[in-house]
């Protein structure tokens, strides 16, 4: 088993265990969520590269997301390419680790 193969598997794990914490998040969102903590995107257009999925339906997310008010915010958008930015609210603690997906 390659080590990309074993990092995804450990990105989806702890995907699962974020969306455990509140069943009203999307499997979308609780891998937004799970990369910006891990240090692996934090912006829509990087996390959709990243997980090849449409920048629409991430946006899409990151409303829904940002709306609920309760796990992160935008800090800037691109008007042209609609990329967005954002990060953990204030008090939530980034995790540090080396996962490559």
């Amino acid at each position: 088993m390659s080590g990309h193969h074993h990092d995804a598997e450990a990105f989806l794990a702890l995907v699962e265990q974020k969306r455990g914490q509140d069943t009203q998040r999307t499997p979308i969102q609780a891998a937004i969520l799970t990369a910006l903590e891990l240090g692996i995107a934090n912006d829509s257009r990087t996390f959709s590269r990243l997980l090849g999925i449409s920048h629409a339906l991430v946006l899409r997310e990151l409303t829904a997301l940002t709306e609920r008010g309760d796990a992160l915010h935008i800090v800037k958008r691109d008007e042209r390419t609609l990329r967005t930015h954002y990060e953990p609210l204030a008090g939530a603690h980034p995790r540090t680790a080396c996962i490559n997906i």
